[in-house]
């Protein structure tokens, strides 16, 4: 089997979004822009509530889908379409935000570790305009397998070892996996071709591809071409989230959260959230 080369090796920079929330950025970065069809990952994690209490007040989305991984603490969320929840540990929320959206996250706890990830997914032009779509999936509803020396995996979205995630009906035919390798352990995984695809390793450090160089945490590789992605365990054992989609090969254009096609469709977005038609 083919096995996808590291592309390129993105370390995370600190920044802040929302009303003063400390995150690492990778994805969205002034490193990596955007790998078609993703737009923006970040990881938040940290125990000082200084870093997180502001949270992320009513803003608004359009053309686009964030995806939310909780792996410790409690975020809230709520919107004008009158969807409410509550993350916790291990629970995931897949928001197609399509022709507008506004809603809101925010923590529900004042003191502890909060940590989890924000994943931006364009959508594709036929798609942008679409009806919002809330999925929020509990983390017992989330599978996990165990594969050969100690390897697991939380399947997200995709398929392992004939075991497919709770997210479906997803534009761009995801993958999202949180695979868990210890030393010594190997991981090789499929892809289906042609489709883009990124490892971030958040604990430990992990050996990507035919190499032998370790990743370590803190660190997102886009991967090359090829039939598979293999991740095996280096010195000390690694989590890393493997995501993958079909790309749109369509123009993008951004502005903060709009994410269109043509400079057009962004002044109509802006015309329409300010009239108040989201």
């Amino acid at each position: 089997m083919d096995i996808r080369p590291v592309a390129l090796v993105i370390p995370a920079q600190a920044t802040s979004d929302g009303a003063g929330v400390s995150l690492s950025r990778s994805l969205g970065s002034q490193a990596l822009d955007a790998l078609d069809p993703f737009l923006l990952l970040d990881e938040f994690r940290s125990d000082d509530s200084a870093d997180y209490m502001g949270g992320f007040p009513d803003h608004p989305h359009r053309g686009i889908e964030t995806v939310t991984y909780m792996l410790a603490g409690a975020m809230g969320h709520g919107d004008n379409q009158g969807n409410t929840g509550k993350l916790r540990s291990g629970d995931v929320q897949w928001m197609t935000a399509g022709r507008g959206i506004i809603h809101s996250e925010m923590p529900e706890q004042e003191e502890g570790l909060m940590w989890g990830f924000q994943l931006w997914v364009n959508l594709s032009a036929a798609q942008k305009m679409r009806e919002p779509r809330y999925q929020e999936i509990p983390a017992a509803d989330i599978p996990s397998v165990g594969l050969a020396g100690g390897v697991s995996v939380k399947v997200i979205a995709g398929a392992v070892d004939g075991t497919a995630g709770p997210v479906t009906e997803i534009d761009v035919d995801p993958t999202y996996l949180d695979v868990a390798v210890p030393p010594g352990g190997e991981f090789i995984h499929a892809l289906p071709a042609g489709h883009n695809g990124f490892c971030y390793v958040f604990e430990g450090d992990a050996v990507i591809g035919e190499g032998s160089e370790s990743v370590t945490r803190g660190n997102l590789v886009v991967l090359g071409l090829g039939e598979a992605v293999r991740i095996a365990g280096g010195d000390n054992a690694a989590r890393v989230l493997l995501i993958a989609g079909r790309p749109h090969d369509e123009p993008i254009v951004k502005y903060g959260p709009f994410v269109m096609n043509t400079k057009e469709e962004i002044m109509q977005a802006i015309d329409d959230y300010n009239g108040g038609r989201f």
